[in-house]
């Protein structure tokens, strides 16, 4: 285990893969300091680069770029008070007034170095994870892993809020293109409507361009703004050093939001706006001037920045151990398993383990050279958000066809986009979650797999296998949990009502 821990990081270390590890920091430099693309998105209109990659050469690539746009998102949530991720929102309830204060430069301090520790603390959660989840995921065989993959997809849709039944018909319609392609058992052509491009299925990444992509792209051609939303340059950056001194003064707020970050991100579902705000409200129980949370509290706004990044690395621990997104950054990103030939689970924590702790390396590398540049260069990189964000939509509608185009060199791949693109700016319109209906396409295909293979080991007993029955219990939990919770609250608000009648 040690040898592939150590040896993980001279691969990482290669001049290649430094050079798209650095590559890929740029590109999420760029995309965390421009507010409305996000990082699932890039994530996604960088995939098909990764087709001629080495599996530790594709994640340096794209896990480098995931990772930054989370640090430096909180950038401009500190000076202009407009997250540039959704999961940087809780920055700017602290860090903008700051700003505003004159101390934007001990605010920047703060939270770009507390994302950094906050790195730290997740790469070192999830080095730790991989010997103990180990034996775990080798003791579970194909019907284990069926049940698990359709319990991550129960969670996405039961966590969609009070949209739980369109989470489900979203998620219903993503098993229904799974399918689209000749069954893989019996060589029969399923809803290809004698389409030879439907007979290898409907492409993953023009798909996940379209549905991610072209929302957000429409959204920004019709902004007469520029990114940053007409708000003014600020003043010279200055105080950074007080900031980080700041940091190391609350290191318990460090470790307990990163904790926190590491922990909601497992829990597949819950996503960054959930982590940051329960982080966010513990450094504020826990602070001797809660009061001033939400008008420059300087612990506010480390807290956001440690848990971050440590979000991230907890999410990675359920993608690679069975599969299960833990949100749309790590949906995106199994996306990427597939293409680059790694099926999550066993074989990531056995023959392909190198591949596992080399994204360790990856999150800390990725954070320490973007934390880094950011302090080098923290003045300049706020001119972008200047930039309108019309003249940005022509390079953009390009660099969406050209990705969905190298897939195959395929022009269906362009038209899947297309579609996909409706669909996803359909959701945002009448406010239809799009994860459930990306991961059911995802996991989709390798829920057929284990049903398959687990029927043909065990026929229907396969069912009747402890922690499958386990499983399925945790499943209708998560399922009716909701419902009892609705008509528990209908059932009270009736007997107040009949104890208010005179």
């Amino acid at each position: 285990m040690f040898d592939a821990f150590f040896g993980s990081l001279v691969e990482v270390l290669q001049p290649g893969t430094m050079a798209l590890l650095v590559t890929g920091v740029v590109v999420g430099f760029v995309v965390g300091i421009l507010p409305g693309l996000g990082g699932p998105v890039t994530l996604a209109l960088m995939l098909p680069f990764t087709f001629s990659m080495e599996p530790i050469q594709a994640f340096a690539f794209l896990l480098g770029m995931l990772v930054v746009t989370s640090t430096t998102g909180d950038i401009t949530s500190v000076l202009f008070g407009i997250p540039g991720e959704a999961t940087s929102a809780a920055a700017a309830l602290d860090g903008y007034p700051l700003t505003r204060r004159g101390q934007g430069g001990r605010a920047l301090g703060a939270v770009l170095f507390a994302s950094l520790l906050g790195s730290l603390f997740g790469a070192a959660v999830l080095a730790l994870a991989v010997p103990v989840i180990r034996p775990v995921v080798l003791a579970l065989g194909a019907p284990e892993f069926f049940v698990l993959t359709m319990l991550g997809l129960t969670f996405v849709v039961a966590l969609s809020g009070s949209q739980i039944l369109k989470g489900f018909l979203m998620a219903a319609a993503g098993l229904l293109v799974a399918v689209i392609g000749v069954d893989s058992q019996d060589g029969v052509p399923r809803y290809t409507f004698d389409q030879l491009y439907l007979f290898e299925g409907i492409g993953l990444v023009p798909l996940v361009i379209g549905l991610f992509g072209g929302a957000e792209v429409l959204q920004l051609m019709l902004s007469r703004q520029s990114i940053a939303g007409g708000a003014e340059a600020p003043a010279k950056v200055t105080g950074v050093g007080q900031g980080i001194r700041d940091t190391l003064m609350h290191w318990s707020v460090v470790i307990r939001s990163s904790a926190i970050g590491v922990t909601v991100g497992m829990i597949p579902g819950l996503g960054g706006s959930v982590a940051q705000f329960i982080a966010y409200g513990s450094a504020k129980q826990s602070s001797k001037n809660p009061e001033m949370f939400g008008k420059g509290a300087i612990d506010g706004v480390i807290a956001s920045g440690a848990n971050n990044n440590a979000r991230d690395s907890g999410s990675l621990i359920p993608t690679i151990a069975f599969g299960i997104p833990g949100g749309a950054n790590t949906a995106v990103l199994l996306s990427a398993f597939l293409i680059v030939g790694l099926n999550p689970g066993p074989e990531m924590l056995t023959t392909n383990v190198d591949v596992t702790f080399s994204m360790v390396w990856i999150t800390v590398i990725a954070n320490a050279i973007a934390v880094a540049a950011a302090f080098l260069v923290l003045k300049p990189l706020t001119r972008l958000t200047f930039i309108s964000g019309p003249l940005l939509v022509p390079f953009l509608i390009l660099l969406m066809v050209l990705g969905a185009y190298s897939s195959t060199n395929s022009y269906g791949d362009v038209m899947v986009m297309v579609a996909a693109a409706a669909i996803g700016v359909a959701c945002i319109r009448w406010n239809w979650p799009r994860v459930p209906f990306l991961l059911a396409v995802v996991l989709g295909g390798l829920a057929e797999r284990y049903l398959f293979v687990s029927y043909g080991l065990f026929g229907w007993s396969w069912i009747t296998r402890p922690v499958v029955l386990g499983l399925l219990a945790v499943m209708a939990l998560v399922l009716f949990a909701p419902l009892f919770r609705y008509l528990r609250t209908r059932s009270r608000d009736r007997s107040e009502n009949e104890v208010t009648v005179p």
